[in-house]
Order: structure tokens, then C-alpha cells, then sequence
């Protein structure tokens, strides 16, 4: 019977292979940026179980189907966790066919159907960031029809990007081009 000496981990990683080493190093990576979570990921988890204890259908309902289209973006590049910024534009996308469906309801004559997807948009309001009022979009319109100097309604492809840009994720793209116009044709 021999009797064996405990073995450090340092001492076990010396005595690996190289190739095995390495991929016992990536394997590891792997896991780890998989498991990194946003905070915006987990608020969304956390608040889901929340709603799910109080019986809360509607707020149930509305981060069931965000949480489907996070999961939905993240199985497209499997390796790649995705960043605040890309789980901002999934809740702005799910955001705004929640408006056109309530205009779309409106239109078609169902208001029980809009106001079920009224607040199906409240509840994922709640994780968008604070959305520029009218009077806001102006000011930022304003401005960059003054550094761009456009003067015409023909200058809008000059002053859109640009407006696009400033205020995306605080505006709807409808109401910036509304206020760009305006301002163009006045």
C-alpha cells in the first residue's frame, strides 16, 4: 500500500498537457461569459416570479413574451451573452408593436383588445428608460437642424439620422420624424 502525498491544484495543472490545459481554460471562459447576466435580465427574472406568485396575469403575460424574444435573440449567436444596450432594443421592439397593435385594435373597433395590450405596455414601460415629451424632442430637433443647417422639408435626410441617433431608446422614431417635419415645412 503506497501512501500518496495530497496534491496541490497548482501542482495538477503542471502535470496536464498542454492541448488539455488549454481547453480546460477555454471550456471554463465559455461557461463563465454564458453566465454573465445584465441587470436588466435579472430585474425582468426576478420581477416574472413576482408575478407569478401574485397571480399577476397581465405583467405575467407581457415578460413572459420579452423574456421569449431575449431568449429568441440570444439563440441566434449562441456564444454571445447579450449587452444592456441589445436587451433595450428588444423591450423598445416589443414596446412599439405593443402601440401598433393598440392602434390596430382602436382602428378594428376592439377596445378590450387594446386595453389588454394598454397594459401589457405599462408593464414593459416600467424597464424602458423615461421617453421624451414633445417639447424635449423639439429642443433636440432644433438643435441639430441648427448645426446641420437645413432649412427645407428637402433637408430631412440630413437632420433624420442625426435626430435618430440623438434620441434613440427615449423616443419613437413616428414622433421624431413628426417633429423634424414640422419644424422643416414651418
Amino acid at each position: 500500500m503506497s501512501c500518496s502525498k495530497p496534491v496541490s491544484s497548482s501542482m495538477l495543472l503542471s502535470t496536464l498537457p498542454f492541448t488539455l490545459l488549454s481547453i480546460l481554460v477555454v471550456n471554463l471562459t465559455r461557461n463563465e461569459f454564458k453566465m454573465s447576466d445584465t441587470s436588466l435580465i435579472s430585474q425582468i427574472d426576478a420581477d416574472l416570479k413576482q408575478a407569478m406568485r401574485d397571480k399577476d396575469e397581465t405583467t405575467k403575460l407581457a415578460l413572459r413574451s420579452l423574456k421569449s424574444a431575449i431568449t429568441e435573440a440570444q439563440k441566434t449567436d449562441a456564444a454571445h451573452t447579450l449587452s444592456e444596450a441589445e436587451v433595450q432594443q428588444i423591450l423598445l421592439k416589443a414596446a412599439k408593436q405593443r402601440r401598433d397593435s393598440i392602434a390596430e385594435y382602436e382602428k378594428g373597433n376592439r377596445p378590450d383588445l387594446a386595453a389588454s395590450e394598454a397594459a401589457e405596455l405599462a408593464v414593459l414601460e416600467r424597464y424602458l428608460p423615461r421617453q421624451l415629451t414633445e417639447a424635449e424632442i423639439e429642443v433636440v430637433v432644433r438643435a441639430i437642424i441648427a448645426e446641420t443647417g437645413a432649412s427645407s422639408a428637402q433637408d430631412l435626410n440630413k437632420v433624420m439620422p442625426v435626430a435618430v441617433q440623438r434620441t434613440r431608446g427615449q423616443a419613437d422614431g413616428r414622433s421624431v420624424n413628426q417633429v423634424v417635419r414640422r419644424l422643416l415645412s414651418a
